[in-house]
């Protein structure tokens, strides 16, 4: 009966942290794949443009800083050879980015396809491609990668793995916070250690799955090359690489403070030998771990309580220490590689973005650290309640001014919290923290009506089931022959003892209805905590909207989607012998207003020019009642079937219909 009261409690616990990992998983996966930070904002030739000769180079533009390397820009030709000459070129000037590579002389006349792949400054991949024509369209065959870089199996295992990073950060900083600031009997409770303990585990191991996946990640998106031993020397003198190898070393030093935490920390915190109360497995009936009987801790030796007291003083003060210092540095390897290290004010962006790390472990760790201490250790003291509740105070006043700075410094207007993914993900983020915040204050007020921990009687009746006759005297018999007649009967005893202490834990915090109330609303704190890791993770996987915006003004106040030149491919048929064919419209910028250049290629089914007498085109966009806009291309002298026409008006961003004729025909 009492194991199944417990049982029913703890599940439930547990199927709402299912319940918020769930959602969580949701919102990731519903996630768009990850924006890169760095936007093409320009190229030469244009996308999509024709040129009478063959250019000297093709050079890229981009928003921000970016890393790449010889094989980051390929120039192939019709038939699919690469043609450049295989050197990067370096044309950056001040703050403008530009990245080139040069092409032979004598290129024929037809479709070039530019493929290029990019590092954005804060270890994001970026890729792309686009045509140009010399002389004439062509058909291609250059085959291009289906998969943008970044995306895939590839991408997601990146994604998962990221969002397990921030979880082991969050619960290794925060839980050992909780232990040294809040409460020190929490260093003897086992579900706390665990928590710590699997904590680093997993920021190990996702730090490593990162520096493995950094080469796939950014390159060929195919997995085999985790085990590319020549991709991952490459990635270690990057800067994401540098920074991963960091948090490992970082996370050594981890290892060593966990290790005293719950060792000669969590000796100094036990009870004189009177409290003391362990049975079989080496669990008191509070939950905690009974480290007195291990050898050289000094278990049977009688400390004076001054000499006691200075040593536990020392040891905190030196964890304390040490602990910010681990912490920044883990904090420091994710501001030196994303967000915060490129953009506007990386100086003052790095630091207030480890302040901004280190004030969510103490409150989102801290957090966790209180569920497992209310629902899998002893009652929580009043005292420890009220400590952690004000530091989850001051944590939340230092994420509120650091995150004001970061939406500003990241977001920048106010309209873009709505036109932009980054903003809209912000408010997301931004609400989630309103309710933690609520659920929080109902916390506060549980906190304040806490009393003390009542301890339970010493002693409880238990049943008599063997005698007892004192110490049973040794024997010589073989061990071998069988367990003694009352073996049985003694584990059974050992099994109900265990029961007993079990009951009256649970007894003591049901009794306790303040007691109750927390946890339930700390437990529905740890829920709502889990889907705003998962935001904050896919935030940090966004464009920002600074960025994005600074590009739409780049670009004539459009998407980089929508200035830029269009093509569209449009069948016909009027019917009768070579009536059937198919019209090349390209629009060139593509922008809106009367700086676009339109030019026709008509061709027959077999590819070949053909000619018409006369040509009509008109774009409508109804959504915004343009149109439609008429204009007759004339022919060229430079090729058969080829037209054109001047200073065409575009009716810009949007979904538009073009008309060509006659016949008539949309697309």
């Amino acid at each position: 009966m009492v194991t199944t009261g417990l049982r029913t409690r703890r599940s439930a616990a547990l199927r709402l942290l299912v319940v918020a990992v769930a959602l969580a998983g949701a919102l990731f996966a519903a996630a768009a794949p990850a924006s890169a930070h760095a936007a093409l904002t320009g190229s030469t030739p244009a996308q999509g443009s024709v040129v009478d000769r063959a250019p000297e180079q093709v050079t890229l533009t981009f928003s921000e800083g970016v890393a790449m390397s010889d094989d980051s820009i390929r120039v192939l030709d019709p038939q699919g050879k690469r043609v450049d000459r295989g050197k990067l070129r370096n044309l950056c000037s001040g703050s403008i980015v530009k990245f080139g590579t040069g092409l032979p002389p004598g290129l024929r006349d037809g479709t070039y396809t530019v493929a290029w792949q990019a590092v954005s400054a804060d270890s994001h991949p970026v890729s792309g491609a686009f045509t140009f024509s010399v002389g004439a369209p062509s058909k291609s065959a250059a085959a291009l990668p289906q998969q943008e870089v970044g995306g895939g199996l590839v991408g997601a295992l990146y994604g998962v793995t990221r969002y397990l990073a921030y979880a082991g950060f969050v619960l290794l900083v925060g839980g050992a916070a909780f232990v040294v600031a809040c409460r020190p009997a929490a260093a003897l409770v086992r579900s706390v250690q665990r928590l710590v303990i699997q904590g680093w585990v997993v920021l190990t191991a996702t730090t490593l799955a990162m520096l493995l996946l950094r080469t796939p990640y950014t390159g060929s998106g195919d997995l085999a090359d985790v085990f590319d031993l020549g991709g991952l020397q490459q990635v270690l003198i990057t800067k994401p690489g540098a920074a991963l190898v960091s948090r490992l070393l970082l996370l050594a030093a981890a290892a060593l403070f966990v290790a005293v935490l719950f060792g000669a920390y969590a000796r100094l915190q036990e009870p004189g030998p009177a409290q003391e109360e362990a049975e079989g497995d080496g669990t008191a009936e509070d939950g905690t771990a009974d480290a007195g009987d291990e050898p050289g801790d000094g278990a049977g030796k009688a400390l004076d309580p001054a000499e006691e007291a200075k040593r536990r003083k020392d040891l905190t003060f030196g964890l304390g220490i040490g602990g910010v210092i681990v912490a920044t540095g883990l904090a420091a390897t994710w501001a030196m590689a994303e967000h915060a290290s490129t953009g506007l004010q990386p100086a003052v962006a790095m630091p207030v973005d480890v302040v901004h790390l280190l004030a969510v472990a103490a409150w989102l760790g801290g957090l966790a650290a209180l569920v497992v201490s209310l629902y899998w250790g002893p009652p929580v003291e009043r005292t420890a309640v009220r400590r952690f509740s004000r530091i989850a105070f001051g944590s939340v006043v230092v994420l509120v001014a650091t995150g004001v700075y970061q939406s500003w410094r990241q977001v920048g207007t106010w309209h873009a919290l709505t036109d932009t993914s980054y903003g809209r993900l912000l408010l997301l983020k931004v609400g989630l923290v309103v309710v933690l915040v609520g659920i929080g204050a109902l916390s506060r007020r549980w906190t304040g009506r806490l009393g003390e921990v009542t301890k339970a009687p010493d002693r409880e009746p238990v049943p008599a089931l063997v005698p007892d006759h004192g110490p049973e005297p040794e024997s010589d018999e073989d061990p071998a022959a069988g367990p003694a007649p009352d073996a049985a009967r003694a584990a059974q005893l050992a099994r109900q003892r265990t029961a007993l202490r079990t009951a009256r834990t649970k007894r003591l915090r049901d009794a306790d209805p303040e007691r109750l109330g927390l946890r339930r609303s700390v437990l529905a704190e740890a829920a709502v905590a889990v889907v705003l890791l998962v935001v904050t993770t896919v935030l940090t996987a966004t464009e920002p909207a600074r960025t994005e915006e600074a590009v739409k003004a780049a670009s004539g106040g459009q998407s980089t989607a929508t200035n830029q030149p269009q093509v569209l491919t449009i069948p016909f048929d009027t019917g009768g012998a070579g009536g059937k064919g198919t019209a090349r419209i390209d629009l060139d910028p593509g922008s809106s207003g009367n700086a676009n250049e339109l030019r026709l290629r008509l061709s027959d089914p077999s590819g070949k020019a053909m000619d018409v007498p006369e040509v009509k085109v008109s774009f409508t966009q109804k959504s915004k009642k343009i149109g439609p806009l008429p204009f007759s291309p004339g022919t060229s002298a430079r090729a058969t079937g080829a037209r054109a026409a001047s200073s065409c008006r575009s009716p810009g961003s949007g979904s538009s219909r073009c008309s060509y004729g006659p016949p008539t025909s949309t697309r």
